[in-house]
């Protein structure tokens, strides 16, 4: 015989392993896309930075802007159709941002070491080591973008969508980034 009330509509045995049950295919759900976007994560975040230092950005600066930008894609994540592309335009648009922003604002001690940036002391050593770093800062803003975006593995029709350029116009900016380059070196050759 059952003791259930047809006065009462719902079962309260039921609803509560239903309610369970969601709980748990949350907890599911929610440790699937932390997997998912831990590996997107440790995939992207060193040529996230790479791109950023491409761009002209000092390696703390790089770091700290990519972290920014991959906060977002997680908070986000659910949303994204293409992810590295997003993150990419997330970060450019921050550096930009901070690139004009005229404020300085020297410190006294180094920033303490980060996964990122295990000794920070040595920054200044490894960007001064990279001498291409230094010439792609003198281009134009705009072909040392295209140039960072290019180091990044994107081909000129990627650029051109997510920057929303012609293809035509990123191939000429490249052009004209990579021409620039090739006499900086050599004119730096040529002093040595």
């Amino acid at each position: 015989m059952n003791q259930h009330d047809p006065a009462d509509p719902l079962d309260p045995p039921a609803i509560a392993s239903t309610a369970d049950h969601t709980l748990e295919e949350r907890r599911r759900a929610r440790i699937a896309v932390d997997a998912q976007f831990s590996a997107f994560y440790r995939k992207t975040i060193k040529r996230l930075t790479g791109f950023l230092i491409n761009h002209g950005a000092s390696l703390p600066v790089a770091a700290d802007i990519a972290q920014d930008a991959m906060t977002k894609a997680y908070q986000r994540w659910g949303d994204l159709r293409e992810p590295q592309a997003w993150v990419h335009i997330v970060a450019s648009r921050a550096y930009i941002r901070k690139a004009t922003d005229i404020r300085e604002e020297p410190v006294d001690q180094v920033p303490e070491p980060t996964s990122l940036l295990p000794r920070p002391d040595t920054a200044a050593d490894w960007e001064a080591r990279h001498d291409t770093l230094q010439l792609a800062k003198k281009l134009p803003y705009r072909q040392r973008q295209i140039l960072a975006w290019t180091l990044s593995g994107y081909t000129p029709s990627e650029i051109a969508q997510q920057l929303e350029l012609t293809p035509e116009a990123v191939r000429a900016s490249l052009k004209k980034a990579r021409r620039t380059l090739a006499e900086y070196i050599r004119q730096g050759e040529e002093e040595q």
